[in-house]
């Protein structure tokens, strides 16, 4: 039986090592996404579900609770445990994102989720995108050959089906999210640009093939076109998240007085930086990207004491997929982005992301902690 003490002594060890700016950091990103949630989604628990007025924040703050687990699980563990759990969990999910395609739930013409009768509805990405980071690191920062364009191609072999079973759900913008991660930390690893530019090109080329002469991405293609055409109807939701960001101006227009999530579907997951700027005001928003840009600083200070190369790129792939996610969402609200249906990570609704960026959160804690 283990004693007390260990407990004591373990917890103790945790906190003394963790880095604690970058763990306030995301507890305080965390509160406000409870936050938010509280005041977004009880309007539209009770008009559009007749229901409980907290349905949703009851929900969103079940995944916070076990959110919160995860991040203290993943940051207490010794490093070679998460090497170890973390490439068997890339293959759990992996074989689950294989399954999409013939038993995924389809929602708006995309298959992204699996429901199976005991475990809830969950998008398989959202939790393969922490574990990839993992597989990925590992084997570009790994010593078993000095040939890093080897390395490069055995990386490739990972990527390319994760992103190929991607495009036939369809879903974009997890897509390219995965690909700009993975370009990045094979840039960082020192890829010769020239092939890093051919790379780039032949991805973009590949992308621009499927959506304009594959039927399956016309919706795709569609997107595009109205996002450059201001007066099409397929504006509407990115017409409406604009105006709410203006109509909110600097102060907001009050707790419980935004329209933006009754109007917008899912406005509390894919424009929830639309319904906060449109209550709460631009200097909310501000404040939420310095809490951002200062935890990207934060992480970014740390990687150069690191030693290990695999412990570099976990901490880099990991830090840029939150990075990326908060680019493409909040670009999407300002109209800088085709609608992609990224959430924010940490303050949108959503199960799947709250947990998967959870898991990130954890994996930073723990290559930013004190080495003893």
């Amino acid at each position: 039986m283990i004693s007390k003490n260990f407990y004591d002594n373990f917890i103790y060890d945790w906190w003394k090592n963790l880095d604690k700016v970058i763990f306030f950091l995301f507890i305080s990103l965390i509160i406000l996404g409870l936050f938010f949630s509280l005041v977004s989604t009880s309007l539209i628990a009770s008009s559009k579900l007749g229901t409980n007025n907290y349905y949703f924040f009851i929900r969103h703050l079940i995944y916070i609770c076990l959110g919160l687990i995860l991040i203290f699980f993943f940051s207490a563990l010794e490093e070679k445990d998460v090497y170890k759990i973390g490439v068997v969990i890339f293959i759990i999910f992996f074989l689950s994102l294989l399954l999409v395609p013939f038993f995924g739930v389809e929602v708006k013409g995309s298959k992204r989720w699996l429901d199976f009768p005991i475990i809830p509805r969950f998008q398989p990405i959202e939790f393969l995108k922490p574990f990839l980071i993992i597989f990925l690191s590992l084997i570009i920062g790994s010593r078993f050959t000095s040939n890093n364009y080897l390395k490069f191609f055995l990386s490739t072999l990972i990527v390319l089906p994760v992103l190929l079973f991607l495009v036939l759900q369809p879903d974009i913008g997890q897509t390219l999210l995965i690909s700009f991660v993975w370009l990045s930390l094979i840039f960082v690893s020192g890829i010769n640009l020239y092939l890093l530019n051919f790379l780039i090109l032949f991805s973009l080329s590949a992308l621009t093939y499927l959506i304009l002469y594959l039927p399956k991405f016309s919706y795709i293609k569609y997107r595009i076109a109205t996002f450059f055409d201001v007066t099409s109807k397929g504006n509407y939701q990115s017409q409406k998240a604009t105006e709410a960001i203006i109509d909110g101006g600097f102060f907001g227009k009050g707790i419980g007085e935004g329209t933006l999530n009754t109007r917008v579907p899912e406005a509390h997951t894919d424009y929830v930086i639309s319904v906060i700027s449109e209550e709460f005001g631009a200097l909310l928003i501000i404040f939420i990207l310095l809490i951002f840009l200062v935890l990207i600083f934060r992480v970014f200070k740390k990687i150069p004491s690191e030693k290990n190369n695999s412990n570099k790129l976990i901490l880099i792939g990991s830090i840029l997929l939150i990075i990326f996610q908060v680019l493409i969402h909040i670009g999407v609200n300002i109209r800088l982005l085709p609608t992609t249906g990224m959430t924010l990570p940490f303050l949108s609704y959503g199960g799947s992301s709250i947990l998967s960026s959870s898991i990130l959160a954890g994996l930073i804690l723990n290559f930013t902690k004190r080495k003893i």
